[in-house]
C-alpha cells in the first residue's frame, strides 16, 4: 500500500524539483550525481595524464526554508524522503524575526524537528527587522536576507519555500489591488534569485493547495506551527486570506484559487516575452552617444518602451523596489505627451527629463 495521497503529492512535486536540479548540475558539470561522492564522499576517478587523481565534487546541498507551519514541515518531510534516493544531501534553515515573544524557542524548536526528520545542515537564524516598505515587506526581505547568507555559507545549490497555490492567488489579488501591471499579476515565480543566484528559490509546491500540505503533516503525525500573524487582520494578506478570498469564493463559486494561480502563469509568460522583446529593441532606440532618441521610443508598442524606460532608471541608480508605475508614466508622457515640461524626480535622487529630442536619465 502507498503513503496517502496527499503525502504522495507533496513528494512528488519535490521529486520533481531535485530532479530539475540534477539535470541542471549535469549539464554544468558543477556537482556529481550518483555514487559514492553523491552520497556525500569523495570518490576518486581514473587518473589525469601524470598519475595525479581527479575527484569527484560532493553532492549539491539543497536547503528547506522552514517557519514550523504546515506548509514548510510538508515541505521539509518530503525533501528529506526524497533527497537521500537522489544522492542529495538535504538542510534546513529557519528565520527567527524576533516579531514575537519566545520565537526564539519557538525557531530552536523547529531546529530539533528538521534534525529528527534526518535534515543536516540545520540552523536558526534570527534577524532584525526593519521599516521600509511596511511591516510585511520588511520581515520579507530581512527573512530572503537571511536565506541568502545561508546558502552562500553552506554553498547550497537551492533553497526550497513551500509557497502553496493558494499563497499564489493571494499574490495575484495584491497585485491586482496595486495596479503595477502585469509583472505584478505574475505572482511568484517556481524558479527565482537574486543578483549571481538567479536560480536559487525553488517553489515545489505552488500547483498544490494549502489543505493538501495540511493533510500530509497531519497523516505524518507531524507537529505544526500556526503562526498567529497568519489570522492577524492588521496585516494585508491576512485580511485577503481571512475575508476576501472566502468572499469571492462566495460570490464567484469554487475554482477561483485555481483560476488567479492560472492567471499568474499566463501572465508571466506574456511578461517574459515582453521583457525579451524590451531587451533586444533597446539598442535600435539609442544614438551613438548611448542616449535614448525620444522618436523612436515613441514607435515602440507602450508596454516595451515602459519596461526600457524602468530599466533605464534603475541603471541610473533608480532602487527598483521604490520606483513604481506612476513613475515609469510620468517618465513616459516626456515622450507621449511633450508640452516642454521640466524634469521628473525619482527614486534614489534620479532625474528624468528631455533635451533636444533625447531622454537623459541620470543621478541629479
Amino acid at each position: 500500500m502507498g503513503p496517502h495521497p496527499a503525502v504522495a503529492a507533496i513528494r512528488l512535486a519535490v521529486r520533481r524539483v531535485l530532479h530539475d536540479l540534477l539535470n541542471e548540475a549535469s549539464r554544468t558539470g558543477s556537482y556529481a550525481s550518483s555514487g559514492t561522492a553523491a552520497r556525500g564522499r569523495t570518490a576518486e576517478q581514473p587518473a589525469a595524464p601524470g598519475g595525479i587523481p581527479h575527484e569527484r565534487p560532493p553532492s549539491p546541498l539543497v536547503l528547506v526554508a522552514c517557519s514550523g507551519g504546515a506548509d514548510s514541515m510538508a515541505l521539509a518531510s518530503a525533501l528529506a524522503f526524497e533527497a537521500p534516493k537522489l544522492g542529495i544531501r538535504a538542510g534546513g534553515i529557519t528565520v527567527d524575526h524576533g516579531l514575537q515573544p519566545g520565537s526564539d524557542l519557538r525557531a530552536q524548536e523547529v531546529v530539533l524537528r528538521l534534525r529528527e526528520l534526518g535534515l543536516d545542515p540545520v540552523e536558526a537564524a534570527t534577524v532584525t527587522v526593519g521599516r521600509e516598505g511596511g511591516p510585511e515587506a520588511a520581515a520579507r526581505d530581512a527573512r530572503y536576507t537571511a536565506l541568502d547568507a545561508a546558502a552562500e555559507r553552506h554553498g547550497a545549490r537551492a533553497v526550497l519555500l513551500g509557497h502553496t497555490r493558494d499563497d499564489q492567488a493571494e499574490t495575484v489579488l495584491l497585485g491586482l489591488a496595486r495596479g503595477s501591471g502585469i509583472r505584478s499579476l505574475s505572482g511568484m515565480a517556481a524558479v527565482s534569485g537574486g543578483p549571481g543566484a538567479a536560480r536559487r528559490y525553488r517553489r515545489p509546491f505552488l500547483g498544490l493547495d494549502r489543505q493538501t500540505a495540511r493533510k500530509a503533516c497531519m497523516v505524518q503525525s507531524l507537529p505544526v506551527w500556526d503562526d498567529p500573524h497568519n489570522a492577524d487582520p492588521a496585516y494585508t494578506r491576512s485580511r485577503l486570506r481571512q475575508e476576501g478570498l472566502p468572499a469571492l469564493e462566495k460570490a464567484l463559486g469554487k475554482g477561483v484559487v485555481e483560476a488567479l494561480a492560472r492567471t499568474a502563469q499566463l501572465s508571466r509568460d506574456d511578461a517574459d516575452a515582453l521583457d525579451t522583446w524590451a531587451r533586444q529593441a533597446e539598442a535600435s532606440v539609442r544614438d551613438t552617444a548611448g542616449l535614448l532618441e525620444c522618436a523612436k521610443l515613441y514607435a515602440l508598442p507602450p508596454a516595451v518602451r515602459r519596461r526600457i524606460l524602468r530599466q533605464a532608471a534603475i541603471e541610473a541608480g533608480a532602487p527598483a523596489g521604490s520606483l513604481f508605475a506612476r513613475h515609469i508614466e510620468e517618465i513616459d508622457r516626456l515622450i507621449t505627451g511633450w508640452r516642454g515640461q521640466g524634469a521628473i524626480n525619482l527614486p534614489g535622487k534620479v532625474v528624468a527629463q528631455r533635451q533636444g529630442g533625447r531622454l537623459v536619465i541620470r543621478q541629479g
